[in-house]
Order: C-alpha cells, then sequence, then structure tokens
C-alpha cells in the first residue's frame, strides 16, 4: 500500500461531496444483522470497566461480517475497534462531533483525528444513510502487549450522504471504487480498552 491516505477516524464515508481519495466524505465501516436504536455497545472485555451504550437508527446499517477470531486477545481489539467506529457513525447522525462515546475509545492524538473526521459531515450539514458492511478483518499484536494494528475493508456501494436540511441524498461516483482498505494502529489504556491512535486508509486496496 502506498502512503496511505488519511482517512479521519474509524473509517471513510462516500466521498459524496468531493471525488478525492483522501476527502473525509467517505464512509467508515458497518455491522451485519439488523442495527436498531436500541443496539448497545458489545459485552466489555475488561471486567469491571463500563462501556458506553452506542445506538445507530435503522436508516444506517453499520454491518461488521466476520468480525470474530479464536484468540480471546485478537477478538478483544475487534470489539474495542467496532464500538469506536459505531461511536463516531453515531456521532456523525447525532451531529455531535463532541461525542463522549467517540472519546472513550480514542487515544488523544487519535480523537484529534476522529473529531476531524466527523466534523467533515456535521460542519456541512449532512448525515449518513444506507449500509456499510466492514469485513476481512486482520488483527496483530506487538510484543509490548499494548500495542495492535487492525487491517479491514468497508464496501460504499449502498452508502450515502443526506443533507439535513435539503434531504438531498449523494453517493460515490459510478467510477470510483466502492471498497476502502483501513489500517489502525490501536493502544490499550489502563483500564484495559483498546483505543483508536491512528487510521489511515487506501481506496481500492482491498483483496480481491
Amino acid at each position: 500500500m502506498t502512503a496511505a491516505t488519511f482517512a479521519a477516524t474509524a473509517a471513510l464515508l462516500l466521498t459524496a461531496c468531493g471525488g478525492d481519495e483522501s476527502s473525509p466524505d467517505d464512509i467508515k465501516g458497518a455491522e451485519t444483522g439488523s442495527p436498531s436504536a436500541s443496539e448497545s455497545a458489545s459485552p466489555s472485555t475488561s471486567p469491571g470497566v463500563e462501556r458506553p451504550a452506542i445506538e445507530l437508527p435503522s436508516s444506517f446499517q453499520l454491518t461488521f461480517e466476520n468480525w470474530k477470531s479464536s484468540d480471546a486477545k485478537e477478538q478483544a481489539v475487534l470489539n474495542d475497534a467496532k464500538e469506536e467506529l459505531r461511536a463516531g457513525y453515531a456521532a456523525i447522525i447525532a451531529n455531535d462531533p463532541d461525542s463522549e462515546a467517540v472519546a472513550f475509545y480514542d487515544t488523544d492524538s487519535g480523537h484529534a483525528q476522529s473529531k476531524k473526521w466527523i466534523k467533515s459531515y456535521t460542519d456541512k450539514n449532512v448525515t449518513v444513510i444506507g449500509k456499510l458492511p466492514v469485513f476481512d478483518p486482520k488483527v496483530s499484536l506487538l510484543d509490548d502487549g499494548s500495542t495492535a494494528s487492525l487491517g479491514y475493508c468497508t464496501n460504499e456501494t449502498d452508502a450515502y450522504t443526506k443533507h439535513r436540511k435539503t434531504g438531498k441524498v449523494e453517493g460515490n461516483p459510478k467510477d470510483m471504487d466502492p471498497e476502502v482498505y483501513y489500517l489502525v494502529t490501536l493502544r490499550k489504556s489502563s483500564q484495559g480498552v483498546w483505543q483508536n491512535a491512528s487510521v489511515r486508509s487506501e481506496r481500492g486496496e482491498c483483496a480481491k
């Protein structure tokens, strides 16, 4: 992968507001199943740590395909990375760039990146709708036990932005590759929460 394109926290969204790959208007990720307003965070993998409840409306289906590992440590990384991504999209939909849930799942540097990505929507008064599958996750744990990398892909074919005031819906140009590869660096907090430290992306780099 070339110098990976900056992609505000957790994932990109459709480049509906601009065709540049580095546009923060790209869509990030999704979860398999039927997301609803009552959907909450995954069960805590760190005893004693209360994770924030995150709700997504049925109008935006963030689906995570095969987001499982037989290794408990890798699964813990997947669980928290999933919730960070859900928190980011929930913040966009709620028009809340200062979301406490996002801050919970980010390091200081990661949060600055996430907030910039969220504001790329809220500043334009747009939200997200449709379906965004997140798939093919691959976790690598470093020897220090407190750092991990996570690669995954998203498919933006059925994901769109919607202007809150006009109702105008936009998606990616038809000639744009809908698949985006993400590479996330995560750090384990003193509470045992895997937090996003940085996210990079490259359109069209998902394995075929």
